[in-house]
């Protein structure tokens, strides 16, 4: 009995040693778990500080009647969903300001995405001196400021002395005194366009340019050797291979391209004197800072923020689901 006993505390002693190491285990694990949440927290908490709590502030701004009094008396006035149901009745949003946003847009994504994509396949076959040119003048183009390049585009399309209406004046093809391309609104986006996609070309280009030096030789080569055209070995090979990366590029060419602000904002008629040309981030921008309805003008950024959000999570989906199909 007395060995028997013996036997049974030195097993719950074995127990207890054996609990207590998965215990010690368990608390290294968390230990491990936690340390990178550790090294992020400065730049989580900077993030909050600067992202975060203003992106609250905006949509607790849409759900009430703000302007310069209550600026001036920080009171609030909670109206609920007036905001959304005066904008979302209002014809002007469906009639004007979203398809101007959608629409140009979504023009601005295809060009850019397009344009960069012939960029880079032309990068892929220059020679190193040439592409050191080409790679340079294209990043001059990305690293002019928003609104230089507007500024650029205007004097561009100036109607009296602008070069388009002095050159279409010299061969007879316009009156330049009574042709005004930033009234109309399809030449004013088509202006637009212009100006975001030559301003967006070269993110894509480049990105695009890195992603298919990933490619390994062999693959094009042994489709060449099949007999495949370039169209096939580009849609089959390139595509496929670099897939991820266009579809980080048309993401991030989505969200610029929707929330486009300077560009439109800085041409004649787009900072509200012409309201056949507003999109909704300019929409909103003189709701709030011309008008003085904060409310309103946050309400509008709220919606453009979940229009943004759906697009995205979409697209991504759309991806996903066509990823597990391969």
């Amino acid at each position: 009995m007395p060995a028997e006993a013996g036997a049974a505390r030195a097993d719950e002693r074995g127990a207890a040693r054996a609990d207590e190491r998965a215990r010690a285990a368990r608390r290294a694990a968390r230990v491990r778990a936690l340390r990178p949440w550790l090294l992020l927290a400065p730049a989580l908490g900077v993030l909050a500080v600067l992202l975060f709590w203003p992106l609250v502030r905006v949509v607790s701004l849409s759900f009430q009647e703000y302007g310069l009094r209550q600026i001036n008396t920080g009171e609030s006035n909670y109206t609920g969903l007036d905001n959304y149901r005066e904008i979302l009745g209002d014809s002007f949003l469906w009639t004007t300001v979203l398809p101007n946003t959608v629409l140009f847009a979504v023009s601005c994504v295809v060009l850019t995405v397009v344009v960069g994509t012939l960029v880079a396949l032309l990068l892929q076959r220059l020679g190193k001196t040439w592409r050191v040119i080409c790679s340079t003048v294209i990043m001059m183009a990305w690293a002019m400021p928003a609104v230089t390049g507007t500024y650029v585009w205007i004097w561009i399309f100036d109607p009296l002395n602008g070069v388009v209406s002095g050159g279409l004046d010299a061969v007879g093809a316009i009156e330049p005194r009574e042709t005004n391309w930033f009234t109309d609104r399809w030449s004013f986006y088509a202006i637009a366009t212009l100006n975001v996609v030559h301003h967006g070309f070269p993110f894509v280009a480049v990105t695009l340019y890195a992603a298919l030096l990933t490619i390994p030789r062999e693959l094009p080569e042994a489709a060449l050797m099949d007999g495949a055209n370039a169209w096939q070995r580009f849609w089959r090979i390139t595509v496929p291979t670099i897939r991820p990366v266009f579809a980080v590029v048309t993401i991030l060419s989505t969200i610029w391209d929707f929330k486009v602000f300077a560009q439109i904002y800085l041409m004649p008629g787009g900072a509200g004197a012409n309201p056949d040309v507003l999109n909704l981030g300019v929409w909103s921008y003189i709701q709030s800072f011309s008008r003085n309805e904060y409310g309103m003008g946050s309400a509008i950024a709220v919606l453009l923020t979940l229009l943004l959000l759906a697009i995205t999570v979409g697209y991504v989906k759309a991806l996903a689901r066509e990823g597990d199909q391969l």
